[in-house]
């Protein structure tokens, strides 16, 4: 058993493509499995909480300065690249400010499942994507005044009602199961990584029909620097964890976390404070962060031999 759901989900970016493309031609169906998009994350969450315990945050919150890390990482660096981008490739003003409101906004919720997928520190994963929401509500308004000279208010209780409902509710479900019956369990785990595939593929399905009509009308220069944006994000938040001499998974989970943004906060801040053109570059970062995240889970499980490096000094 282990062996085949290892082999199905090796192929994970091959699901996510075929899935782009049967939503694209036949967008109807998916986008009318809209409302399956929150129950599907929480189960994930809920399976990735049953092989999680309170000792894993306990770890994480014992090296604060990793999280101080992806966050600065996160709020400093991908607005300003967000900006380089749009200026070296000449976007209109309303398509610059959706890649600033994509820079600008906090971790997405389906890194979590992503850094799971790719062996990463899922409890910091989790812990990233909790702490950059509740900064958010400060800083994103204060990022969007300082590029774009616009106040853009969070909504604070919608953000923290949707991570608590998709996140932190169905972890800590989870967790407690883990405790008291997790010896029982133990067989049945090897099978959360294909569940975790299958949802993800469904929700990049789901968002390719709910934004068929935006991704026909995708420039080159759009698709360039929404592409360019997440993965040098990825590719920055690898590289900072390195320099840092922090282990590899550590280095995988700020990678994710530093690259796959909450575009879909960016895409409603733009429809409700600027244009439907402004929401085009959140919503092809929704459909292509997932993509190059399984990319890179896959990549990253034909490395083996990296799981246990020593915590820095």
């Amino acid at each position: 058993m282990k062996k085949l759901v290892s082999r199905a989900t090796a192929f994970f970016p091959l699901w996510a493509l075929l899935a782009c493309g049967w939503a694209y031609g036949r967008p109807a169906p998916w986008a009318a499995m809209k409302p399956l998009i929150i129950p599907l994350l929480g189960l994930v969450m809920f399976g990735m909480g049953l092989t999680l315990s309170g000792e894993d945050f306990r770890r994480v919150f014992q090296r604060k300065g990793v999280i101080l890390l992806g966050m600065g990482a996160q709020f400093g660096f991908m607005p300003l690249l967000a900006f380089g981008l749009s200026l070296l490739l000449d976007l209109s003003p309303q398509l610059t400010a959706g890649m600033l409101l994509v820079g600008c906004v906090s971790g997405g919720t389906a890194s979590n499942v992503i850094t799971y997928l790719a062996r990463g520190d899922t409890a910091l994963s989790i812990t990233l994507t909790f702490c950059s929401t509740l900064v958010a509500v400060f800083v994103t308004p204060a990022l969007t005044w300082l590029y774009l000279h616009r106040t853009v208010p969070v909504a604070t209780g919608e953000i923290l009602a949707s991570i608590l409902q998709i996140v932190l509710i169905p972890v800590l479900a989870g967790m407690a199961i883990n405790h008291l019956w997790g010896r029982f369990l133990r067989p049945l785990q090897s099978l959360f990584p294909l569940l975790s595939v299958a949802a993800i593929v469904v929700i990049i399905g789901i968002i390719i029909g709910l934004n068929q009509e935006m991704v026909a009308a995708t420039t080159p220069a759009i698709l360039l620097a929404v592409t360019l944006h997440n993965l040098f994000g990825m590719a920055a938040g690898y590289g900072i964890a390195k320099v840092f001499r922090y282990p590899p998974p550590i280095c995988r989970t700020l990678a994710i976390e530093v690259g796959m943004q909450n575009s879909g906060l960016a895409v409603a801040l733009s429809l409700k404070y600027f244009s439907t053109a402004a929401a085009l570059p959140g919503a092809l970062f929704s459909i292509w962060h997932n993509i190059s995240g399984s990319l890179f889970a896959a990549w990253t499980n034909r490395r083996p031999g990296e799981e246990k490096s020593p915590d820095p000094p």
